[in-house]
């Protein structure tokens, strides 16, 4: 059979560690990129008499992410031990939450291609669930023999469990792109693949097209950026066809990709729930998380990506404008609080090509990087030494003729390399101020039409391209000051003057 007899369907489990100053059940800080096994206590290790109590900040973070994902909130949940023993969990289990989360259901939305005349149409992937746990350790191999960093053992993490719901490696990577910068609106993770804050499971089964029952299901583990989630998924795909074509079984198994072939590869026959012995945490009461305590995170929940994108559709952006603003909420906070300062909603497609061109031009050169997987634009506008207030004064001076708009690129490099002057100190420091003189202007084109007669005689036969030339000449003279608009108006004039003297 070939791939298209085949129905993908296709269910993630996506781990993100929160960003909290300490661990999810001790005191010990945390943070990334600290040197090897400097942040561990008696409880990483797992030493006798040490006794794990819940981080409050963790709770509220995985809270926020639930009720943005409109998920159901239980009154209790309950803490459980899950048994493996890896060398990267000195405890010999994980304390996770098993058959009680905190949080049931909920939805991500991601764009539906099924509908290609409607940019902003979305379909939303069900969730089966939300649960806290805490991370392993990291392990290193190296050669013959291994090396553990338990820095981040301990650390906090949500695990949001799709249902098996997706269709295609292009589909996941839209929902993990999509929980990411939900994730990253909310404030609660750097959600950085690359640095591991964001990490995704895929299970992948085949079915025949019309078939009800799912197909045997392949996890893939650890697939840490777009390109691998499509590509990893892809190679699944393709294993799986070539197996049942061939009239083998798929076995339930833990799969790892290797980039390098392109294949995914068995790692071990995939562990059922018996395999964890999953029981109670004896040394950890029911988590309670009572209405009070969600009412106050429902009203700490800022505008989520897909309202801000339509509401900026409304303002007569394009669904492509929305989408690149709205990727990273400070670069959409950036445009809000300039278009407010234009006082001027019109102005909303001018002050966003002026943020998502020559704003982020200049943000990417100074930081000599682009944006991939693992990075955002916010950790850059954060030390933006353009303020909103400065690039809505520069298109106000655009906007009434007192700069040009190439000036004024000149002058918002100007603003970035030296922060605290405001565009009116540099245009009048450095005599931006745009010539709008018609009589001045007039005199110049005369003069320069006069200095070319061959060109002219050029122009005056048809050939309308020798027009730029006269305008590109004005501007050389003026430095750039002349008005363009009456620098036109200007070379017309003359133009029908020089006609009429050569009439019959």
């Amino acid at each position: 059979m070939a791939r298209a007899d085949y129905e993908v369907v296709i269910g993630l489990e996506v781990h993100c560690q929160l960003a909290t100053a300490t661990k999810m059940f001790s005191g010990c800080a945390y943070s990334i990129g600290d040197e090897p096994n400097t942040q561990i206590d008696a409880y990483t290790l797992g030493l006798p008499g040490t006794l794990p109590v819940p981080n409050r900040a963790a709770v509220e973070h995985a809270l926020r992410l639930a009720l943005a994902v409109g998920c159901e909130i239980p009154p209790l949940s309950r803490w459980a031990r899950k048994h493996y023993f890896y060398p990267d969990l000195p405890k010999g289990y994980q304390i996770t939450q098993a058959d009680q989360p905190y949080a049931l259901g909920g939805a991500i939305e991601i764009p539906d291609h099924d509908q290609p005349d409607d940019p902003l149409a979305t379909r939303r992937v069900p969730l089966l669930r939300i649960h806290m746990e805490e991370d392993a350790g990291k392990n290193t191999h190296a050669g013959e023999y291994s090396l553990i960093d338990y820095n981040r053992a301990g650390a906090p993490l949500v695990e949001i469990v799709s249902l098996p719901a997706l269709r295609s490696a292009a589909e996941a990577a839209d929902y993990v792109r999509e929980l990411r910068t939900i994730v990253r609106y909310l404030g609660i993770s750097a959600a950085n693949m690359e640095q591991g804050t964001l990490r995704c499971d895929a299970n992948v089964s085949l079915r025949p097209v019309g078939a009800t029952a799912l197909g045997t299901r392949c996890e893939i583990k650890n697939l840490n950026s777009f390109k691998f989630i499509e590509a990893a998924i892809n190679a699944e795909i393709r294993r799986q066809v070539d197996l049942l074509d061939a009239g083998e079984a798929v076995i339930q198994s833990t799969m790892s990709y290797d980039p390098g072939r392109d294949q995914t590869k068995v790692m071990r026959t995939k562990e059922a729930a018996a395999d964890y012995r999953y029981f109670p945490e004896p040394d950890m009461p029911p988590l309670s998380i009572d209405a009070a305590w969600i009412a106050a995170a429902k009203a700490s929940l800022p505008a989520l990506p897909w309202a801000r994108r339509r509401a900026l559709v409304q303002l007569g952006l394009s669904a492509y404008d929305a989408g690149v603003l709205t990727a990273d909420h400070e670069l959409a906070d950036y445009f809000d609080a300039a278009l407010a300062a234009c006082n001027d909603p019109s102005l909303a497609k001018v002050v966003c090509n002026w943020v998502t061109g020559e704003l982020l031009k200049l943000l990417k050169t100074d930081h000599a990087e682009g944006l991939d997987d693992g990075d955002n634009t916010g950790g850059r506008l954060a030390g933006c030494p353009v303020s909103p207030a400065a690039l809505a004064e520069l298109i106000g001076h655009v906007e009434a003729g007192t700069i040009s708009g190439r000036a004024a690129k000149q002058v918002l490099a100007k603003i970035f390399a030296e922060p605290g002057q405001s565009p009116a100190q540099i245009i009048e420091r450095d005599g931006y101020r745009q010539v709008s003189d018609q009589a001045a202007i007039t005199q110049m084109v005369r003069e320069i039409v006069n200095a070319h007669p061959q060109q002219l005689e050029q122009l005056l036969a048809g050939k309308a391209k020798v027009r730029g030339f006269f305008v590109g000449q004005v501007m050389r003279v003026s430095k750039g000051q002349a008005n363009p608009q009456v620098v036109q108006q200007a070379l017309e004039a003359v133009l029908e003057q020089l006609a009429k003297t050569q009439e019959p």
